[in-house]
C-alpha cells in the first residue's frame, strides 16, 4: 500500500479536537482526505444552536464523520460545562438504585446528544470506585459494588444508544481501585485476576452484554493481567481479555494519549503506535494537544511505523473497518429521526426528578428543616479535578437564593480559611458545603470547628458521602446544578 492511502487508514483511526466553535480548515480538508471523527470539549460548545450548525459542517465534508464527546451527563460535562450539568451523575444514579431510571435518564441525554448532531459519547464510566479515596473517579462511579455498579452500567448503554448515540464504557479494565489520576501519572491496579474477575471487569462484561458499541482504555497498569504494559498497549489486556475472552467486537478507543500516564513514558506518538499495535482503533487526542501539527504528527508517525514494520498494515487496516463499522451503525441510528423538538431551557426534567430521589438525609431534621430564614453558606473548596470542566460552576449558595432571597455565600479554600469558618452567620442558619470531605484534612478540621461554634449547622455532601458528620447531614451524590437544586428545594421547604 502506498503512503498515501496509509496516510488515510491513519486519519481514520485519529480522533482529534480542536479550538474554536466552528470547525476549523484544516479538520474540514482532513476530512476530505479521510480523517473518522473529531472529539468536541467545552471551549466548542456555546449553545445548541451553535452545536448543530458545527457538526452540520462537519457533515457537509464527511456525512459518516463521527462526532465525540466525553459527556457523563454528571460533574463532567461539556454540554452544559457553562452552567452545570441539569442531570445527575454516575453516583446519584447508583445510590436511587433504579435501573429503569437509569435508563430513562441516558435516553434524555441521548436524544439532546442526537439533536446536537453527536454520535459517539465517551461514557458511560464503568468503574467500580473501590477506593474512596480515588481522586479522579468518585462520584463518576455508580458505586462501590460491582453489580450495582454492572446493573447501571448496562441501564446507561441500552438508554444512551437506544437515542442512537454510541455508547463508550471506560475505562477498562477499571479506574476505581487508585490513588494515582492518570491525567498525572501511571496508577497501578493491585489485586489478583480473581478479585478483578468479581470486581474491576464485572460492569465491563455487562456493557459488552449490553451491546456497547465501543470501550477506552485505562492508562493503567495492572499486573495481574500484565506485568509490563499498561492496560492501553497491552495486547494481553485488548486482545485476549476484552477481545477473546469477553467478546467485544466494537471499537476499542484509547483515552487522550497526551495524557502524563503513558506520554512521559512512550511519547505522544509512541503511544499511539503502541496503543493501535496492541490492538486499539480509535485514538484520541486533544484535550490538551488540539492543533493540526499533533494531528500530523500522529498521522505520519502512524504511517512510519508501518512502513518501518513497527506495525502491522493488516492491523491499522483492521482498526479503521472497526472505525467505520461504528460510522455505519451511526448512519443507521440517525436515519428516520423525527426532527429535534424544542427542550426546556432550563435543563433536563428528567433529571431534576432523579436528582430530587437521589438526596439522602442522615439526622434529624425535625425542627432544622425547613430553614426558617435567609441562610449564610459556606463552601468548601477542593483541589481542582481535572476531568471536571475548571469553567463548570458547582455550589448550593446560588440554587438556595433563589429560593432563600438574601442567602449569602463564602467559598473557601485551604489556602484563604480563617480561623473562624462561622463568620457572618450569627443568627442566621448555617449551611456548610463541602466535596469529598474525607479526602481533605483540612476541610474535615475546619467543619468540626464550625460545628464545635454552631452544633445546628447543616452539612451538604455534594461529592462521596464516605465522612457523615454533624447533626443534619444532606448527601446528594453530586455537584451538579441539578443536585444542587435538589437540595435546596430540601433545605427551603418547598417539596
Amino acid at each position: 500500500m502506498n503512503e498515501r492511502n496509509l496516510a488515510g487508514l491513519a486519519a481514520t483511526v485519529l480522533q482529534p479536537g480542536f479550538v474554536g466553535t466552528t470547525p476549523p480548515d484544516w479538520v474540514c480538508r482532513w476530512l476530505a482526505d479521510g480523517l473518522g471523527a473529531v472529539v468536541l470539549f467545552a471551549r466548542n460548545v456555546v449553545d445548541p444552536e451553535q452545536v448543530a450548525a458545527l457538526t452540520a459542517t462537519l457533515r457537509a465534508e464527511r456525512p459518516d464523520v463521527l462526532v465525540a464527546i466525553d459527556e457523563e451527563a454528571g460533574d463532567v460535562t461539556r454540554i452544559e460545562s457553562g452552567r452545570g450539568s441539569s442531570r445527575p451523575g454516575n453516583l446519584a444514579l447508583g445510590a436511587v438504585d433504579d435501573p429503569a431510571l437509569t435508563e430513562e435518564v441516558a435516553r434524555d441525554l441521548g436524544g439532546e446528544l442526537a439533536d446536537l448532531g453527536i454520535t459517539l459519547n465517551y461514557a458511560p464510566d464503568a468503574d467500580v470506585n473501590i477506593n474512596p479515596a480515588n481522586p479522579v473517579i468518585g462520584v463518576r462511579s455508580f458505586g462501590a459494588d460491582p453489580q450495582l455498579v454492572a446493573r447501571h452500567t448496562a441501564a446507561w448503554v441500552r438508554g444512551l444508544q437506544s437515542a442512537g448515540v454510541a455508547a463508550c464504557a471506560k475505562h477498562f479494565p477499571g479506574h476505581g481501585d487508585t490513588r494515582v489520576d492518570s491525567h498525572h501519572d501511571l496508577p497501578r491496579i493491585a489485586g489478583s485476576r480473581a478479585r478483578l474477575d468479581a470486581g474491576e471487569l464485572v460492569p465491563f462484561r455487562a456493557a459488552v452484554a449490553a451491546g456497547v458499541q465501543a470501550v477506552m482504555t485505562g492508562h493503567l497498569l495492572v499486573p495481574a493481567l500484565d506485568p509490563d504494559l499498561p492496560a492501553t498497549l497491552s495486547p494481553r489486556i485488548l486482545g485476549d481479555l476484552l477481545r477473546a475472552e469477553l467478546g467485544f467486537s466494537g471499537v476499542v478507543v484509547t483515552d487522550a494519549v497526551e495524557m502524563r500516564a503513558v506520554a512521559d513514558r512512550y511519547g505522544f506518538a509512541g503511544t499511539a503506535v503502541r496503543a493501535l499495535a496492541a490492538g486499539a482503533d480509535a485514538i484520541c487526542v486533544g484535550g490538551e494537544r488540539a492543533d493540526e501539527a499533533a494531528a500530523r504528527y500522529l498521522r505520519d508517525a502512524i504511517v512510519a511505523a508501518v512502513l518501518a514494520g513497527e506495525l502491522p498494515e493488516e492491523r491499522l487496516a483492521e482498526a479503521a473497518k472497526r472505525v467505520g463499522q461504528l460510522a455505519e451503525w451511526s448512519t443507521a441510528a440517525r436515519a428516520g429521526r423525527p426532527a429535534p423538538a424544542p427542550r426546556p431551557t432550563g435543563g433536563s426534567p428528567v433529571g431534576l426528578t432523579a436528582a430530587r430521589r437521589a438526596v439522602r438525609v442522615s439526622g434529624d431534621p425535625a425542627g432544622r428543616l425547613p430553614l426558617t430564614a435567609a441562610a449564610h453558606v459556606v463552601e468548601f473548596a477542593p483541589p481542582h479535578n481535572i476531568a471536571i470542566g475548571a469553567e463548570t460552576p458547582w455550589g448550593l449558595g446560588v440554587p438556595l437564593a433563589d429560593l432563600l432571597p438574601g442567602t449569602t455565600t463564602v467559598r473557601l479554600t485551604e489556602a484563604d480559611l480563617p480561623a473562624d469558618p462561622t463568620g457572618g452567620a450569627a443568627g442566621r442558619p448555617l449551611v456548610l458545603v463541602v466535596r469529598d470531605l474525607h479526602r481533605h484534612p483540612w476541610m474535615r478540621a475546619a467543619v468540626d470547628r464550625a460545628l464545635a461554634t454552631r452544633p445546628d449547622a447543616v452539612v451538604v455532601e455534594l461529592g462521596l458521602p464516605e465522612l457523615v458528620t454533624g447533626r443534619l447531614h444532606l448527601a446528594t451524590h453530586g455537584a451538579t446544578r441539578a443536585a444542587a437544586r435538589a437540595a435546596a428545594e430540601l433545605l427551603a421547604g418547598i417539596r
